[in-house]
């Protein structure tokens, strides 16, 4: 990662937009680390939105109890909907049911990774179209958003998409927001918030940023996602002893408030942490970020430790 430049704003408004930040932030634990993490409420704060993905050969009643858990400790939880892993409609309702009894009210609609779908769902739009979030009294649901592109769609077909999204959005009275893939690189992530904005797609952004881990960890994930294009920037060093080394979001955070500071009009609304299983050092670090007293000098070294 590039250093950070000398900033244009008195430190103390930096650290206020990092704060601001770090006040919007959400996380993503898997749900069996959920159901796994007995003090979970000791790690972050009451009320944080976890995001509770599913995986491929996931189980959805471990989705579900997840869901349960973090209600019961004073989260909201957000569990990911993949439009191609749900088999049939019927199978549909009863997913929704199952999520609004243990006090679920917003969703993160994903296509998912599967690329034949299992029943008759092959996108989120086909989800919006069926009418079922409406009939489960669900009105408040996330999209994804990819600042380095989609590895199928192009450019065109996602802004497509993301219109009609709003559309259904606005029909149904429902709150929509876009939680985007991790990146690493925040020029990347800045150019994709401002075509969003230019392209008239106002919705709230959560922009997804990689938590503390090893760059091997990293970089493995980074494949796995589609993001190869910006995990590169991690490994331009050569030598295993770089392989050995830990990535923190400090710079690339740092980045961020500064694009707030320069647009107060920007759809930047906070971040969304992955924790790649590491709940307890990425609760840490968002726990230092929302201190008031964060260092002064946070993210003035380069993102690699």
């Amino acid at each position: 990662m590039k250093l950070a430049k000398a900033s244009a704003y008195p430190e103390g408004r930096v650290l206020e937009a990092l704060f601001e930040l770090a006040g919007e932030a959400s996380v993503e634990v898997a749900p069996r680390q959920v159901l796994a993490e007995s003090h979970l409420s000791s790690l972050l704060p009451a009320g944080t939105r976890v995001y509770v993905p599913f995986g491929p050969k996931a189980d959805w009643t471990e989705t579900v109890e997840a869901c349960r858990v973090l209600a019961a400790q004073g989260f909201e939880a957000v569990p990911h909907l993949p439009a191609r892993a749900v088999p049939s409609r019927g199978q549909l309702g009863e997913h929704l049911a199952a999520l609004r009894e243990v006090g679920v009210e917003a969703l993160l609609l994903i296509a998912g990774d599967q690329d034949t779908p299992s029943g008759p769902f092959g996108d989120t739009l086909e989800i919006l179209d069926s009418g079922m979030l409406e009939t489960h009294g669900i009105h408040r649901f996330g999209v994804a958003g990819h600042p380095e592109g989609h590895r199928v769609a192009s450019a065109e077909k996602i802004d497509h998409a993301l219109r009609l999204k709003l559309q259904y959005a606005q029909m149904t009275a429902s709150s929509m927001w876009i939680v985007s893939q991790f990146a690493f690189d925040s020029a990347r992530i800045i150019a994709w918030l401002e075509r969003l904005r230019n392209a008239g797609h106002l919705v709230p952004v959560h922009v997804g940023i990689p938590a503390p881990a090893s760059l091997k960890t990293l970089v493995a994930y980074a494949a796995y996602c589609g993001v190869e294009a910006s995990a590169r920037l991690l490994v331009r060093r050569p030598g295993a002893a770089r392989l050995l080394a830990r990535w923190t979001p400090d710079g690339l955070v740092r980045d961020l408030a500064h694009h707030r500071l320069r647009h107060p009009e920007s759809l930047l609304r906070g971040i969304h942490l992955f924790c790649f299983g590491g709940i307890e050092q990425s609760a840490r670090w968002l726990r230092d970020l929302r201190s008031p007293s964060a260092d002064a000098e946070l993210g003035c070294t380069p993102g690699v430790a």
